[in-house]
């Protein structure tokens, strides 16, 4: 082989390495507001005022901005996970081409039917050994 195609073959595999290993950026949260400063007490009475209903909690997001959602079947993004939760199967996650299902300890799959091999909290995403105790 020749220096060339040498050099051109290492150049193409640590470049798609390295898209493979990138993490995602993590999102920024919005600036606290300052304190407002407290009221004075009043001697007089105050009418009642009616109470504001609390707003709704923001939905969760369907699809992740860095994680492709796996194909077929329903899931949903969990960003303190950061991976796919499969919604008809317990337990089971994704996140990028690979299936992790807890059940008293872990395993990975390409696909959600198995065949399924036993791994350890470090073949799993880290938001999921958090989220088990592991």
């Amino acid at each position: 082989m020749t220096a060339i195609a040498r050099i051109t073959l290492l150049s193409v595999v640590l470049g798609l390495s390295a898209c493979a290993v990138q993490r995602p950026e993590p999102t920024q949260l919005p600036p606290i507001p300052p304190s407002q400063p407290k009221p004075t007490p009043s001697t007089s009475p105050t009418p009642s005022k009616p109470s504001i209903p609390a707003k709704p909690a923001k939905p969760l997001p369907r699809t992740s901005a860095s994680f492709a959602p796996p194909p077929g079947g329903n899931s949903h993004w969990d960003p303190k996970l950061g991976v796919y939760v499969l919604d008809d199967q317990p337990n089971t996650f994704y996140r990028q081409r690979t299936y992790y299902r807890w059940d008293n300890g872990w395993s990975r799959s390409i696909s959600p039917k198995g065949p399924w091999e036993e791994t350890d909290i470090h073949g799993v995403p880290g938001g999921l050994g958090r989220q088990f105790g592991q």
